[in-house]
């Protein structure tokens, strides 16, 4: 599941029309060049970054003559309703975004096109993390190259966290510190809200995995055959929101939220701690009213593990050699390359007043990284200090991806997670035990 997208200034994302036209290209163009059409260019109502990625286009055509761009845009880059219509009606760009649950299933259908042979000319492929590029390697064939990846973490109120009386230099590290924290700042009153969580939207079940990984659980087993929800982890993720809920009164009233509605409670002021990714704190501050100065960032409670997830761009399986290279010289411009382009250009970034010095995404590895942190921490415009403690925590947690079939299996996890969190005699026991039946049969179907 994605975060909230990994613009600078909004949340980005493209399919092109499914009723107005095809988004392939058909190889070369009339003038001789090698044409590619791509997704993902952000919409014209998102101004600053819509003009950022034109000129990098530009600049990218300018480069390479033999080479013509066509951009898709329109929002979000990938619509989960008519992503695999586009596959199967061969209506998807010759280079298309995906999510990285996104990777094994498009290789599944047999509309990928195998790279392999051709990542020796993508110049930065090497530098990034390889825990990432593994997620597009399938059956150790290369179909696709990851542009941004997240990880989940704690947000939270560094003014509510002084005004309870607790240390905002010091966030919980645990999860029974997160329940004391969230206890002391609900008391502060006023409708205020010590820790909120999703319940709804498959957002619950998201959480619920984040959670799991925290306390060193899975959702399912190595193989990806059986679910292991119904483990002594599992348990403890649920009793903690239900005690949270129940015994605390931490998480306030209101239930069922999704993320836009917990996003309003931080912004506001209202909210002292929730799950989410670096990606979240500028929407607190340009949409939800919030202030960089009072917004902090933790690694995941529990000491564990953390999910972790992104995106990146695969290559249509009509695709030519031609448009596979050219493809590649594209994700090498647009993205991949430290300190510059469309993601990395961090100067162009804090001249337009957007947001320099979040934790993530951290792509790279080596001399890569170093060159991208040093030409961020350059061009910062956000409290860095705040996310420290996010980015020491991380290095000690095990980082793991989405499960398969996840948006089934969040589905089903959202009935646990909203049950914990409605009904004060909520039944954990058998909650898992149906939950994890369901499961076993989203994972024998495939």
């Amino acid at each position: 599941m994605r975060s909230t997208g990994f613009r600078r200034t909004f949340v980005a994302l493209s399919v092109c029309s499914l009723a107005l036209t095809a988004c392939g290209s058909g190889g070369d163009s009339a003038s001789g060049k090698t044409r590619i059409t791509v997704n993902c260019m952000p919409p014209k109502s998102a101004k600053v970054d819509r003009g950022f990625f034109e000129q990098d286009v530009a600049s990218f055509e300018k480069q390479n003559s033999d080479i013509d761009v066509v951009a898709h845009d329109a929002f979000p880059c990938q619509d989960p309703k008519t992503f695999d219509a586009k596959l199967a009606g061969g209506q998807m760009e010759d280079v298309f975004y995906t999510y990285f649950t996104d990777a094994r299933h498009v290789v599944d259908i047999n509309q990928a096109a195998d790279i392999t042979g051709y990542v020796k000319e993508l110049k930065s492929y090497a530098t990034i993390q390889k825990q990432l590029r593994d997620i597009y390697t399938v059956d150790g064939k290369i179909y696709g190259v990851p542009r941004t990846g997240y990880s989940m973490g704690l947000i939270y109120n560094r003014a509510l966290f002084k005004k309870a009386g607790l240390d905002p230099d010091k966030p919980p590290t645990t999860w029974d510190e997160v329940r004391a924290d969230a206890k002391k700042i609900a008391a502060l009153g006023g409708g205020t809200v010590g820790y909120a969580d999703y319940s709804a939207q498959n957002q619950g079940g998201w959480h619920f995995t984040a959670e799991l990984y925290s306390q060193g659980g899975d959702v399912v087993s190595a193989d990806g055959k059986k679910a292991t929800v119904d483990t002594p982890a599992g348990h403890a993720v649920l009793q903690n929101l239900h005690d949270m809920r129940w015994s605390d009164d931490s998480m306030g009233s209101k239930q069922l939220l999704v993320i836009n509605d917990v996003q309003q409670m931080m912004g506001s002021g209202k909210l002292g701690m929730y799950l989410s990714a670096p990606d979240n704190i500028p929407i607190l501050v340009k949409e939800k009213g919030g202030n960089y100065k009072d917004l902090a960032l933790a690694p995941m409670p529990g000491g564990q593990g953390t999910l972790i997830g992104g995106d990146g761009y695969m290559f249509n399986k009509k695709d030519t050699p031609a448009q596979i290279r050219a493809g590649l010289k594209w994700l090498d411009h647009m993205f991949l390359t430290p300190g510059q382009g469309f993601l990395g250009d961090y100067a162009r970034a804090k001249k337009a007043n957007a947001p320099v010095g979040l934790p993530e995404p951290r792509l790279f590895t080596g001399a890569a990284d170093d060159k991208d942190q040093q030409v961020k921490k350059a061009n910062a415009n956000v409290p860095v200090e705040n996310y420290q403690a996010f980015l020491d925590g991380n290095q000690h947690l095990q980082m793991k991806i989405e499960p398969p079939q996840a948006q089934q299996i969040y589905s089903v996890l959202d009935g646990a997670v909203s049950a914990v969190l409605t009904k004060k005699d909520a039944d954990i026991d058998r909650l898992l035990k149906d939950a994890s039946g369901k499961i076993d049969g989203i994972l024998a179907r495939g």
